[in-house]
């Protein structure tokens, strides 16, 4: 397992207007470390700043202020240490699920005997087998996500970094996909150790559920206005959302939501 630690400091995103709209602030001063193997989600009302976040942390887009530092090392863009999974369906519709998934290793320059090892290995982790020559299109949305989750883990990332991935899904399969996402980063048997996760959602059962960590941001401009550490012991499944611990914390953190919710709706955001 790595032992970088993720390092967010002071960092701020202002959108340009355009034309003669005024410039959007997005995201106020927001500062937070994220230890390694460490599982956090960010949770906020719609339009918060959290994706935002997230896509500042993956190189995806430049912060205003601040810096965001990887073991001391500052994120300028994309590398192959941050993996990153949206909510969106990302798949590469020309690539059969094997190629999707081998994409990253491939242009890592990988042997292609070791490509397809460890596509091989992830498409049976995560529930693909037998589907590998399928196209995207072919695929239920559960299994688009998982073919996504795959492709991200193949590159062995430090840190993954998800998008409210199984926002799209029906509910029964989101908590399957909940639930396979907690496995894989709870194997006892995985190389190096548990991922570093920052899991951004809108669903309190869902944060509650994953994060041993939760982080409550505020109606935009986005601002970290609580952190609520979820003391469930892991491994976890579905009966730990019946226990009154569950429902103590999902009270506390709805009670959180709804005023940044309220908030968002009074600026009418």
């Amino acid at each position: 397992m790595s032992e970088r630690e993720l390092r967010i400091e002071g960092v701020t995103r202002t959108f340009p207007g355009q034309g003669r709209a005024a410039p959007t602030l997005a995201l106020q001063p927001t500062s937070l470390s994220v230890a390694p193997g460490e599982f956090v989600a960010i949770l906020g009302p719609s339009g918060c700043g959290k994706s935002t976040l997230l896509r500042i942390v993956a190189g995806l887009d430049r912060p205003s202020g601040g810096s965001v530092t990887l073991g001391g090392l500052p994120v300028t863009g994309p590398g192959p240490d941050r993996g990153m999974v949206f909510q969106s369906y990302t798949l590469f519709p020309w690539l059969t699920v094997e190629q999707n998934i081998r994409y990253g290793l491939r242009e890592r320059g990988l042997p292609e005997a070791q490509q397809r090892g460890i596509a091989a290995r992830f498409i049976a982790r995560t529930g693909l087998r037998g589907f590998e020559n399928h196209w995207p299109r072919q695929l239920s949305g559960g299994m688009q996500q998982r073919c996504a989750l795959a492709r991200a883990l193949a590159n062995d990332p430090e840190i993954l970094l998800l998008d409210e991935p199984f926002g799209a899904l029906d509910h029964q399969t989101r908590e399957l996909m909940q639930e396979l996402l907690l496995e894989i980063w709870d194997d006892p048997e995985a190389a190096g150790g548990r991922k570093t996760v920052l899991f951004v959602t809108h669903d309190i059962d869902e944060a509650v559920f994953l994060a041993s960590r939760v982080l409550v941001m505020s109606a935009r401009p986005g601002r970290i206005k609580a952190e609520v550490p979820v003391p469930l012991p892991y491994p976890r499944d579905w009966t730990v959302k019946t226990t009154p611990e569950f429902g103590a914390l999902k009270a506390r953190l709805m009670a959180d939501i709804r005023e940044e919710v309220r908030r968002a709706a009074d600026a009418g955001a």
